[in-house]
């Protein structure tokens, strides 16, 4: 006989649907609980409001992302005390690298690539911290301040941003690339138009114009990854 939870599970129809309840007590946004689950948060709202079918396999992922087990999500009366969690340690945890912090304020030139701008300083990350949100060795990354307002609002002229140097090629359309674009430093939205043979070279701020350059104008360091603002 199969358990009391699988078979609300196989009808396709919980009495008892607990997600939006645990993910409350345990103060967590929707963002956070679909993080966990593997899914989006629109996801998790469908199946908080019976939207969606609440599965088998929907009722696993949502008590392994809350530390339960299946019938907990579906049952009457479960406990809401958040059980002690173990601490989480990566296996990279301790381990410090550092990452070159560049002046991306400097005029280098036609053709400068991201080695020749002047360093200004290494900053020391934890290696668990860069490895939660990327895998590329550390050495291929690169920080740089943002300067001026041409990508406002999407990012302010001193937050600091991630560039992965291992993406240096114009392979996706509209991602910011940090760049020299006719012998100046960048942080560009850019785009490959007519052929690959000219790049447009778009600004987010909506008071700046787009504009062509000859694809040879344009020597790509690597794509930006990743951002931190100060509040």
């Amino acid at each position: 006989m199969a358990a009391p939870h699988q078979i609300g599970a196989q009808r396709g129809v919980a009495s008892v649907n607990n997600i939006e309840k645990l993910r409350e007590a345990r103060g967590w946004a929707r963002p956070e609980l679909a993080k966990r689950m593997g899914t989006s948060p629109q996801q998790v709202e469908r199946l908080e409001k019976g939207q969606r079918k609440l599965s088998q396999e929907w009722i696993d992922k949502a008590a392994h992302a809350f530390s339960v087990t299946p019938a907990d999500i579906i049952s009457e009366g479960v406990s809401l005390v958040v059980p002690e969690q173990p601490v989480a340690k990566s296996v990279d945890g301790g381990e410090v690298v550092e990452i070159t912090r560049l002046d991306l304020s400097l005029p280098m030139g036609p053709g400068a690539t991201v080695d020749d701008y002047v360093e200004e300083e290494p900053i020391a990350f934890d290696l668990g911290y860069l490895r939660s949100f990327t895998r590329t060795p550390p050495h291929r990354l690169r920080l740089a301040a943002g300067a001026g307002d041409s990508m406002l609002p999407t990012l302010l002229p001193n937050d600091l941003v991630w560039i992965d140097t291992t993406q240096n090629q114009l392979l996706h359309a509209d991602r910011i690339y940090a760049a020299s674009i006719n012998g100046g430093a960048a942080i560009k939205r850019l785009r490959p138009i007519a052929g690959g043979t000219k790049v447009l070279v778009i600004s987010d701020n909506k008071t700046i114009d787009p504009y062509e350059v000859d694809a040879n104008d344009v020597v790509i360091w690597g794509r930006v990854i990743r951002f931190a603002r100060d509040l």
